[in-house]
This record gives structure tokens, sequence and C-alpha cells, in this order.
């Protein structure tokens, strides 16, 4: 019985993540093979816990400014200056993660019935955040090849079209952009006057070549880059954001009255994040990523992913995903519908992100299902 306590209306336009059904599922079986969640299978650096230890013990525990300590945002503007060229005219905030910087991004943003375009397979939370800030999310298919066509995106554009969502490399289907995609994308807003916001969560994992944003190449861009994927630091939720100063001041003033400020012992820890080398993490996954290639490419027709460390898998001919899921499931191995990401219900998502050991058992018994 509801009565007055009952749920607001938005609620309604929401409904609970299929891979936190998953990852809930995981804790009440013994010893699945968990191909499933995006979290790095690799620790914290031990540099970074170890500043972030010792900024605990001497009192670096309250909070910090709402826009970031300063030797952390010292250093995310030098990466904006060196990597974009972007100079005073551009803002940057510290964020509770990237989830942390979406919130508040898409608050900042939406009017009631504004338009998002976001490329179809996408980030199961972009169309929620949409849906939930009164905003239309507006989808744009991109099989078979995941490949960003520029031709639908602009055809999807309406004089209620306000942003563009870019996520690359990609998850679920680990697409990444080429210049030359970006290139004709970053022409499309300009054209419409949109805003970009490129979510670049994983622009540490490309392994067939330099990774590439769309920030040097149009001015309208909020970047979105976090710590959780390249340093594993997936629970100490720390990110950042850059763009246009006057979005950034407003998803600063609305981080005062939320978030409040993203936690102060990870904000130094992160500082030392950001000088390290994680080339052999990357390594690692892309030795990772040519095993899933090299077991599922010829038999389901998998197509290279170049990046992130997932792969979008089509189900066996003659099923759906979550038909394919569910014997999956049944045999110990979880992985993700791809309903979950997308309109289509062909494909199913694998994460790489584990052990050696468990790929290869996982993968043998998903050629044996096929």
């Amino acid at each position: 019985m509801a009565g007055r306590f009952a749920l607001a209306d938005r609620m309604a336009l929401i409904d609970a993540s299929g891979i936190r059904k998953v990852f809930d599922l995981a804790a009440t079986m013994k010893d699945p093979i968990n191909l499933s969640i995006g979290q790095p299978d690799f620790d914290v650096p031990e540099e970074a816990k170890r500043e972030a230890i010792d900024a605990i013990a001497r009192g670096f525990n309250k909070y910090t400014q709402t826009q970031g300590d300063g030797p952390l945002r010292e250093a995310i503007r030098g990466i904006i200056a060196s990597e974009f060229g972007w100079g005073a005219d551009y803002g940057h905030l510290v964020t509770s993660g990237v989830s942390g910087a979406l919130v508040l991004a898409f608050l900042a943003l939406l009017n009631e019935g504004d338009e998002v375009i976001i490329p179809d397979p996408y980030f199961v939370m972009y169309r929620h955040l949409v849906n939930l800030y009164g905003g239309v999310p507006v989808t744009v298919d991109t099989y078979p090849d995941f490949r960003p066509d520029p031709a639908r995106i602009e055809a999807a554009i309406t004089d209620r079209t306000r942003v563009l969502v870019l996520n690359s490399p990609a998850n679920p289907t680990g697409a990444v952009y080429t210049q030359t995609e970006l290139e004709a994308l970053a022409a499309i807003a300009r054209k419409h006057d949109l805003l970009v916001i490129s979510d670049e969560i994983y622009d540490a994992f490309c392994y067939d070549g330099p990774f590439a944003s769309i920030a040097p190449l149009y001015p309208n861009t909020l970047v979105m880059r976090g710590f959780s994927k390249t340093y594993a630091m997936t629970g100490w939720r720390l990110g950042w954001c850059a763009g246009p100063k006057h979005v950034i001041e407003a998803m600063t003033m609305l981080q005062q009255y939320s978030f409040v400020c993203a936690p102060s012992m990870a904000q130094a820890a992160g500082v030392v994040a950001l000088s390290l080398d994680v080339g052999p993490y990357v390594e690692a996954y892309r030795r990772k990523r040519d095993r899933v290639v090299d077991a599922l490419g010829e038999s389901f027709g998998l197509i290279r992913p170049g990046g992130a460390f997932y792969a979008f898998v089509p189900a066996p001919q003659g099923q759906t995903a979550t038909e394919f899921v569910r014997k999956a499931i049944a045999n110990n191995v979880l992985i993700i519908p791809g309903n979950v990401f997308s309109a289509a219900d062909t494909h199913f998502r694998l994460s790489y992100a584990t052990s050696d050991d468990k790929l290869a058992r996982g993968l043998d018994i998903l050629r044996s299902l096929a």
C-alpha cells in the first residue's frame, strides 16, 4: 500500500540494470565464471594505494572544494592543455566517477522534451538518465559493425536535438572510433550546434592504434574520463569532466547540492595514479582480447573489438541473446544479454576483465554451447 508514500512518477521511466541483476546473481553462485562485469581483475597500483593510506593518516579526510582538490585539478589542467589545446575558456571538475559526471551533465543541460542522440548499442546509463531528467533518448542503429554512420546520425537530428553522446572505446561493443570518423561527427555537431558528451572512460584501452578524442576537433565538447578502469579504482568513485566553462560552472553548482565533492583520499591518490605507466595492464588486456577473437571470431561471427575490455558477440543462429545467456548461466558462465544495451536482442556482452584461466574455461563452455 503506497498511499502518500508513493514513488515519484519519474521512477517509472527507469528500471533496474540488467548488469546489476547479473552482478547480484553472481553473489549467490559458488565460483561462477564471471564474464559479465566491467571491472578490472588487476588491483589498484601500489603507489596509488600508499598515497591514499598516507592521505588518511595525515588527516586528509574532510571535504575538498566542490570542484576538486588543487593538485589533482592542476594535473587535469595539464592534460586538457596538452591533449586538446584548451585554455582559459574551458573549465574542469573532479567528479564522483564518470557516472557522477553524466548525472550532473544531463541535469544541467536538458529541458523537458530535449532530444539526445545515442548510438545503439550504448552504455545502459545514458538512456535511463536522459529519461529521468525529462529528455528524449534518440538511439541510432550502428549494427552490424558498430561504426558511427554520419548519415544515420544526421538524419536523426531535429530542432529539439541538444546533445550527441559518444563513447569510444565503447561499452558494450569495444568499438574505437577513428580520427576520420570523429572529424565527420564533429562536422555534423558543428553544423547543428550540438553539445557533444564524449565518454572516454576506456581511453587507455586501445589495442590496434592510438586513442583519438573528438575534443581537439570540436570546442563544444564535454570530455569525461575516470580512474575506475585504467587504475582499477572502481570503488573509489573518482573521475573528471572538462568542457565549456559555463557548462562546467553549472555542473559544479549542482555537485555542491548533490555529491558535494569526490572522496578526498581518492583525489590524493588520483594525482599519483595519473603519473603511472599502465602499459603492462593494457598489453595484458590486448592478449585477452586476442584470445576472445581467436575463440569466438569464426564460430560466432564476432567482429574484432578494438578497445575497452568487452566483446559484443552475436548469439548463435536461431537463438535470441536472452535465450543463449540463460543456457550460459545454467552452465556457470555469466554474460549479459545485448537487449540491456540495445533495442536488439541479437548479441551478448562478454567482459574479458578476468583471469586467464577463467577466461579460457568460459570461452570453452561458450563454444560448446554454440
